[in-house]
């Protein structure tokens, strides 16, 4: 009995230094994402939906270097965003008075919404791999790029309801995560939301390159990744000191 208590220790210590593990490795994966963000020459300001296709194919054709740099970039580190989601699921595991579904719905909104911006990248890159290629194929990949990178919403929004969800429907005495957390993130999906638009749009705020489809977006998503991990370092401590007052 002993022997199983002790094992069971050893397990509980060794998966909180896991989890911190990549808790710390969050802010190293972001600011790589933002530094590839910044090195994207078509983010400064965004690219116009209503660009010819001579200004589209010219664009490609003078920053090709740049932008194969960033969307490989993107494809080896944007997928490394993914542990950190996995640390709020499995705090979520851990949510009183419900079953899983929550937790199980969110992994698979992450893993949806991760998929999307691999393939809105390779998009990129698949535009920029032929610039000799005619100005209108190479104007019809790059609407397929920022589509695909800005309009597909649901699973994000999908996403923070779930969380919400989960803390509204946690224990009120002994909660993972703060109750305001739970209308941040109704709030948060309400600010992304609208960028579905870009979609139809090709002029206002609704266009992809409108502030908000594109600045307001982003900057939510960012606030929200940088206020959960926040959330998520105070959740693994009250684990932890948990842990050791059983032990």
């Amino acid at each position: 009995m002993q022997v199983d208590t002790e094992q069971a220790e050893r397990t509980d210590d060794t998966n909180l230094r896991a989890q911190q593990t990549i808790l710390w490795s969050t802010p190293v994966v972001a600011a790589a994402l933002l530094a590839l963000f910044v090195a994207f020459p078509g983010f400064f300001p965004p690219m116009s939906p209503n660009a010819t296709a001579a200004e589209v194919a010219r664009f490609y054709g003078e920053n090709t270097a740049m932008i194969r740099f960033s969307m490989v970039g993107f494809n080896l580190c944007g997928v490394l965003i993914v542990p950190f989601f996995v640390l709020i699921v499995g705090q979520m595991m851990r949510m009183r008075g419900q079953s899983h579904i929550f937790a199980f719905s969110y992994l698979t909104s992450v893993v949806a919404g991760v998929t999307l911006f691999a393939l809105s990248n390779i998009f990129f890159g698949v535009a920029a791999f032929r610039t000799d290629r005619d100005p209108e194929i190479l104007r019809a990949l790059n609407d397929l790029a920022w589509i695909t990178f800005i309009a597909p919403i649901g699973m994000l929004v999908a996403q923070f309801v779930l969380l919400a969800l989960a803390v509204l429907f946690d224990d009120p005495e002994r909660p993972v995560f703060p109750r305001w957390v739970a209308p941040y993130s109704i709030l948060t999906a309400l600010a992304m939301a609208p960028s579905a638009g870009a979609a139809v749009f090709r002029d206002g705020p609704l266009a992809w390159d409108g502030f908000v489809s594109f600045w307001l977006r982003n900057i939510a998503f960012a606030l929200f990744v940088a206020v959960m991990f926040v959330q998520v370092r105070a959740a693994l401590r009250r684990q932890a000191d948990e842990a050791g007052a059983v032990s």
